[in-house]
């Protein structure tokens, strides 16, 4: 069976999703598109010959006029948690871009309607779904390491050649924190298992910087077992640029890992590689997960798979709210200058993954 998906929002990464990450999930089917700009809805109309019933600049009359199963949303994160709301109280299960929202207390009032509901209510953290990430969760889970005493993620881009007022990207909310580590900390859960309690987070923006807010950021932060995590990220880097989803270093006792994520590029996960350190060892590359769809559409198709009623996509809403905690308490900690709480409601918190030890 295949869902009927709205998908509203078609602004550059919406349009994107429409170019390369809808067409591959054989399990869904995007019956409309809503935008609200009218000029950005008629050239996509026209590039993809879509009839008029099935385009829209108005969210809520296509709600009650399209006959569909899901939404999806890619609008702007302050669109998010009020149009989720609106899908669901129409009945629509609800696919929507990260960061879920700005606040815990937002994002909760979503994820409490939608389990009253009975809708699938899932973010799009599509780091999730490569293959260097999961190869690294699964050594850890197995404890490969042995103990672990430190974990080390950075992220460097040159995002900045645009010129003032032409690049909507320096006027985001928070470009670094909110837009793009955001990833990092949910990978960080994944990867690890365990959730984040405190951060202490330095934000700067240099003074030739077009950004609005801040460029750079420098973290520490610490995980519920005690392992303190270094997290620096920069939009303005000069140095040799990482891959999307950073480069990682996990120490260990028995031994340490790094590993890379999302080159970005057309060619898919080729871009991952995941090494492990062994004392008296060579480097040794580990062998990576086949996956036929990686990226958003594979989250598109656990969404798609958990409207149909099988299980629940790792990335469901609930589960995502460790990552916006972290994503806030770093925002809190930048502007305070103070180590902050992570803080998820207890009603809403989920266990942590337990670690495998292995024989040796």
């Amino acid at each position: 069976m295949t869902i009927r998906l709205i998908h509203a929002g078609l602004g550059g990464w919406g349009g994107d999703w429409e170019a390369n990450a809808i067409g591959p999930v054989a399990e869904v089917d995007r019956v409309a598109v809503v935008e609200p700009h009218e000029p950005t809805l008629r050239r996509f109309q026209e590039l993809r010959g879509l009839p008029d019933a099935a385009c829209s600049t108005s969210f809520e009359e296509t709600l009650a006029s399209v006959d569909a199963d899901a939404v999806l949303l890619t609008t702007p994160v302050r669109t998010h948690v009020p149009m989720a709301l609106q899908a669901l109280e129409a009945g629509k299960h609800v696919l929507v871009e990260k960061p879920f929202a700005s606040t815990v207390e937002e994002a909760a009032v979503a994820v409490r309607r939608a389990e009253e509901l009975g809708l699938v209510l899932q973010v799009s953290q599509n780091y999730r779904f490569y293959p260097a990430p999961r190869a690294a969760q699964q050594l850890l889970a197995a404890g490969e390491l042995g103990d672990l005493s430190g974990i080390s993620v950075d992220f460097r881009r040159w995002d900045h050649d645009a010129a003032a007022g032409t690049y909507g990207h320096y006027d985001f909310p928070h470009p670094l924190i909110h837009d793009m580590a955001i990833h990092h900390f949910d990978l960080l859960r994944k990867i690890t298992g365990q959730e984040a309690v405190r951060v202490f987070a330095r934000a700067s923006d240099p003074d030739w910087s077009r950004y609005a807010e801040e460029a750079a950021a420098v973290m520490s932060i610490e995980l519920a077992d005690g392992l303190v995590v270094s997290y620096r990220g920069s939009w303005v880097s000069r140095l040799p640029q990482t891959n999307w989803g950073g480069t990682w270093t996990v120490d260990g006792s028995e031994g340490a890992l790094t590993f890379t994520t999302r080159a970005g590029g057309p060619a898919g996960p080729d871009g991952d590689a995941v090494t492990v350190f062994r004392p008296g060892a060579d480097p040794a590359p580990v062998p990576l997960p086949e996956m036929p769809l990686w990226g958003r559409s594979a989250g598109l198709q656990e969404f798609a798979r958990a409207v149909e009623g099988g299980p629940a996509s790792e990335a469901n809403a609930r589960g995502n709210l460790g990552s916006v905690a972290l994503m806030e308490a770093a925002t809190r900690s930048a502007a305070s200058g103070r180590v902050e709480d992570v803080v998820v409601p207890a009603d809403l918190r989920v266990p942590p993954t337990p670690r495998t030890e292995v024989p040796r």
